[in-house]
């Protein structure tokens, strides 16, 4: 009888240990993961029902690389809501509009150019990260800048965008020049999950996270750990090294849904890695694993299960 009762207290104990997990002790395990790579990471996490949060180099100002196609689609969409574009607008695709060099899925499937309707741009610039549809929507909207001012216009005042995609890839010292920092990531997918200001129509917000959940990047980053068939939405952003083998960015913003309907916001940004590219990637991964044990053992303890 004893030797139960023993039994059923460890088992207990056992079950708290496992599901009350701290913040502060997951953010112990994170760093664990970050303190002996030769990499600036910046993490930042934030529960959507607990309202928990962490923050490790959350200030720091990271290049954001593809991430900023996440700002720029929200700034088209904007304008779609004034009623300034719409989604069924054509947009003609040259020969010359092709003719960069950059990665363009765009290029791949028209490779002689294309008329595209406007929801067509976004979904290949944001879902598929393309480049030649990047800097054509920059360019409808009057340029880098105009994406920089709208959301500092919002509150978000920790980001900065000078260059298009096609300028930004000439120079490598340019990508530091189109900054964010992990906290303000996230607080920019919070503010647009949420939409509680209405900054986006019902239609565009529906748009916009249809299609973030449909990104066909970053499957081995913030995706990499997870259980498959795990929905997040999310962007993506990398640099690719230098010839010294820097990685100026490797990086994922995203958010994160639990099976019982909640989710949770991340953004991990790898930046100045002398790692290699599967590390900065095994990086990510492994700091969203954490993360998800953290939310869903949070659930189960919650509920019981």
């Amino acid at each position: 009888m004893l030797f139960k009762l023993f039994f059923l207290l460890v088992l207990s104990l056992s079950s708290f240990l496992s599901y009350g997990e701290s913040i502060e002790s997951l953010k112990i395990k994170i760093n664990s993961i970050i303190e002996n790579k030769n990499a600036t990471v910046g993490v930042a996490l934030l529960g959507s029902k607990s309202k928990e949060s962490l923050s490790i180099n959350g200030d720091l100002h990271l290049p954001m690389q593809s991430v900023f196609k996440y700002h720029l689609a929200i700034v088209v969409l904007n304008e779609v809501d004034k009623g300034n574009m719409s989604l069924l607008d054509k947009i003609t695709i040259t020969p010359k509009d092709l003719d960069n060099g950059l990665w363009s899925p765009i290029r791949k499937r028209h490779p002689n150019g294309a008329t595209l309707n406007l929801g067509e741009v976004v979904k290949y610039t944001v879902a598929n990260s393309d480049n030649v549809g990047c800097d054509i929507l920059f360019r409808i909207l009057g340029g880098p800048k105009v994406v920089e001012k709208y959301f500092r216009s919002v509150g978000i005042k920790d980001i900065a965008i000078e260059y298009d995609e096609m300028t930004q890839q000439l120079v490598w010292e340019r990508q530091f020049e189109n900054w964010t920092t992990a906290n303000a990531a996230n607080i920019s997918l919070k503010m647009f999950y949420e939409n509680n200001a209405d900054l986006l129509s019902a239609e565009s917000h529906r748009f916009l996270w249809d299609t973030m959940k449909g990104s066909g990047t970053g499957r081995k980053t913030i995706k990499g750990n997870l259980i498959k068939g795990t929905v997040v939405a999310h962007k993506t952003g990398n640099s690719g090294k230098n010839k010294l083998g820097l990685t100026g960015a490797q990086n994922d913003i995203g958010i994160i849904f639990l099976p019982d309907g909640t989710h949770f916001y991340l953004s991990v940004l790898v930046s100045n890695s002398l790692e290699s590219r599967e590390v900065n990637k095994k990086i990510i991964a492994d700091i969203a694993k954490l993360a998800w044990d953290y939310f869903e053992n949070s659930t189960k303890q919650a509920t019981g299960t």
